[in-house]
């Protein structure tokens, strides 16, 4: 690192339930000196940030942007999944910050969409993106995160919502079946249910039971290790309609927004799914709307695969 970063550095943060990630931005606005320390670890998120520029000789901040797994709706940001809980002002003043922005995660990863390296993104399927045309992005993970692009002059606009909180729109009578036994669990059955680690574990267990199986203990990474082998059969259905409604769930993303610059998908679980996603439903799903399905066709499905995406989109913010 340069003495100049040293003295004077952009902070970039991803803050999520278990990991905060931290890197800074070197002079072509670019994360480097990314680490990862256990939210667990610290009191505090400032007690973090004192960390990572212990740990990496930072002196001074001038400015940082933070990615947080939370909705962030006025200065005081309590994480969802974590103990943390921050002032943004007074978290500004601690560090003597001439900026501090902090948006929510899925925020940062729509917003990290344009500045992504090309190796890191691998394209399902047909279709081509149009350059400054509005682009999705779609993200299943610990939840199901949604958000969307708008050009905005030369920029960018990025969407704050909650679009994994729809009601989730089943095609196959087994999906119904799946879908009927959780809406005797929770009051409401969103997309969420089914398309996250969560959902996973939702769909593997109604599966069981409407098969006359006994129950078994399985987490999302059971089900995600023995499902593309066809070792276990139920976490192989269970994959399948996974894939399945995540490319329907992307169609509706798409159609809504009018997303002719790609659909993008992130999150922790597609890029773990790697060549079983290509071979699966998904793409099929995604352009299965009818009357819609030549325009489907023509918008690209994109697998954002990149250790720290967060950070680029939330380095935009300081550019």
């Amino acid at each position: 690192m340069t003495d100049k970063l040293c003295r004077s550095a952009r902070l970039v943060g991803d803050i999520g339930g278990t990991n905060a990630r931290f890197a800074v931005l070197d002079e072509h606005d670019v994360p480097v000196q990314p680490s990862s320390l256990r939210v667990d670890a610290f009191e505090t998120l400032s007690a973090a940030i004192d960390a990572y520029r212990a740990e990496t000789g930072i002196e001074s901040l001038a400015s940082a942007a933070i990615a947080v797994a939370t909705p962030v709706t006025g200065d005081v940001v309590s994480m969802t999944n974590s103990h943390w809980s921050f002032s943004i002002s007074e978290t500004r003043a601690h560090h003597e910050l001439d900026d501090f922005h902090v948006v929510n995660d899925f925020t940062a990863l729509a917003l990290s969409v344009p500045r992504l390296p090309a190796e890191q993104l691998l394209q399902i399927g047909v279709g081509e993106k149009r350059d400054g045309h509005t682009i999705g992005v779609i993200g299943p993970g610990t939840g199901l995160g949604v958000s969307g692009l708008v050009p905005c002059g030369d920029g960018w606009t990025a969407l704050q919502g909650e679009g994994g909180h729809v009601t989730v729109g089943v095609t196959t009578d087994r999906e119904r079946a799946v879908r009927d036994l959780l809406a005797k669990r929770y009051q409401h059955v969103s997309a969420e249910r089914f398309l996250s680690g969560p959902g996973l574990v939702n769909i593997a267990t109604s599966l069981r039971q409407l098969d006359g199986l006994d129950p078994l203990d399985l987490t999302p990474a059971d089900i995600t290790r023995l499902g593309p082998t066809g070792e276990d059969s139920v976490c192989e259905e269970t994959l399948a309609i996974f894939c399945r409604l995540l490319g329907s769930c992307a169609g509706n993303l798409a159609l809504t927004l009018g997303a002719t610059g790609g659909m993008y998908i992130g999150g922790g679980i597609a890029p773990r799914l790697g060549v079983y996603l290509e071979n699966s439903d998904f793409r099929q799903a995604f352009e299965a709307k009818g009357r819609m399905q030549d325009y489907l066709s023509k918008v690209p499905t994109i697998v954002i695969h990149s250790p720290y995406p967060a950070l680029f989109g939330v380095a935009s913010l300081l550019s």
